[in-house]
């Protein structure tokens, strides 16, 4: 494969907040570690009222709130192994809204992060991808 299909594009993102709202009032949630996974299956509306269709691809947001990382550089870190995590595995995934959420506070760790921290982030990123949950095929 070659880099430009690893790429993080517009299209895998999430956007705008009522995206957001709409991953989160579907209600459905994996947990790992300190991260949420929240999900929502994509489906759009053809022109016909009565035809759906899903899209392609899965698209991430990510919240990572200040009280949970207090320093920046942490938030990011988080930030980009999530980015990073998805970007491999994006082609595998069923087309789902995707929100990851750091939902407890990161264990305090001094400053600059370690690898094995970085490590460890990543790895509970990927089994939460890895644990969503694959479409019936009839």
């Amino acid at each position: 494969m070659n880099a430009a299909s690893f790429r993080f594009r517009p299209a895998n993102r999430l956007l705008v907040g009522k995206d957001y709202a709409a991953v989160f009032a579907n209600r459905r949630v994996l947990r790992g570690g300190p991260f949420e996974l929240y999900y929502r299956p994509i489906v759009i509306v053809d022109s016909a009222p009565d035809m759906l269709s899903a899209r392609a691809s899965a698209r991430l947001g990510l919240v990572v709130p200040k009280r949970n990382a207090k320093r920046a550089v942490h938030r990011n870190i988080v930030k980009r192994l999530a980015r990073e995590a998805f970007r491999h595995v994006c082609s595998e995934l069923p087309a789902f809204d995707l929100v990851l959420r750091l939902g407890k506070p990161l264990t305090p760790i001094p400053d600059g992060v370690c690898r094995e921290q970085r490590k460890l982030w990543r790895a509970q990123i990927e089994e939460l991808l890895r644990r969503l949950p694959r479409p019936q095929v009839s």
